[in-house]
């Protein structure tokens, strides 16, 4: 498994907001909801995505844009359109002076716009929450990424066309797994297509030392690893494999173990069949007590109170 696979393996969604836009040029969105992650995809018409730094982004039918927290951002029909409409928290919809556009802009199951004959037609899933280990995705991620259809081939947006505005019961599940593939797709499409622009973790599969190193941390973090260990493991010595593993991964390698395994413990944290002992074997941990104490060094809270936080949002 490579290293972006392992950052989207943890990747699930949860009540991910979905969302049928339709518009009528000129329009134009402020988007300050710092979502943690947002795909926005062109089904009919086009759209322009101008990060607050950084250049505009052109999507076209068929393509899609993924967006970053907290970066702002705006969704217009064209460059030069100034946007009258905020998207704030929670994906509250208000006009300039803050007054609410929910009832003026409801269009149905799902559905949003200015104009339900509008000639601009695209698909918004945005991720409210993100497990541990894919913040760290959403860390290496540029503010915003975009792919056309020349970029990539996949039959997802089409998919979501037809689900998000149904009404049925389990639909929500349905649409939080339409997304995460969405996201899987756009993401490894990116990753292909721009190899200068990928983060330098990504681009590990160029050292295999490196790449070899962290396919056994993921494969097995509960192993007891060494640096000596992993040295032997990968056919390099102790002060090589720490030298070329710091310059491409940005960290040591036993401080990246470290880090993988509590970004792991956080995730496995949030699911109601783990406990604290099952959570601190499947990480590497003799005992819940050695974990418990690791976890609130590097978390600043123990176990069960971070458990209690995240099933309270």
């Amino acid at each position: 498994m490579d290293g972006i696979a392992n950052l989207l393996e943890g990747t699930r969604a949860r009540g991910a907001f979905a969302l049928r836009g339709v518009m009528r040029a000129p329009w134009g969105l402020r988007v300050i909801a710092e979502s943690p992650v947002t795909l926005i995809a062109a089904v009919h018409g086009d759209f322009w995505v101008v990060p607050d730094e950084g250049a505009p982004h052109h999507v076209r039918p068929g393509g899609v844009a993924v967006t970053r927290a907290p970066e702002h951002y705006c969704v217009v029909s064209a460059p030069d359109v100034t946007p009258e409409i905020v998207i704030k928290p929670q994906q509250q919809c208000v006009d300039l002076d803050g007054n609410s556009l929910f009832e003026e802009m409801d269009l149905g199951i799902r559905t949003w716009g200015n104009d339900p004959q509008g000639e601009s037609i695209f698909i918004v899933g945005a991720y409210e929450h993100l497990s541990t280990v894919s913040d760290k995705l959403g860390k290496l991620l540029p503010p915003v990424i975009s792919l056309n259809q020349d970029d990539w081939d996949s039959p997802l947006v089409s998919f979501l066309v037809d689900e998000v505005t149904k009404d049925e019961p389990g639909q929500a599940a349905v649409l939080d797994r339409l997304f995460d593939l969405l996201l899987t797709a756009a993401l490894k499409a990116w990753a292909a297509k721009d190899d200068a622009a990928r983060p330098v973790s990504w681009r590990s599969q160029g050292d295999p030392i490196v790449e070899r190193a962290l396919a056994l941390i993921h494969q097995d973090p509960r192993r007891s690893w060494t640096l000596d260990k992993l040295a032997a493991e990968t056919n390099a010595s102790r002060a090589s494999l720490a030298r070329r593993f710091n310059d491409i991964v940005g960290e040591p390698p036993m401080t990246f173990l470290k880090n993988w395994r509590m970004a792991m413990a956080a995730d496995l944290l949030s699911k109601p069949d783990e406990t604290v002992g099952t959570v601190a074997d499947k990480i590497g941990y003799s005992s819940p007590f050695a974990f418990s104490a690791a976890f609130k060094r590097a978390r600043g809270l123990s176990p069960h109170a971070y458990r209690a936080q995240v099933r309270a949002e």
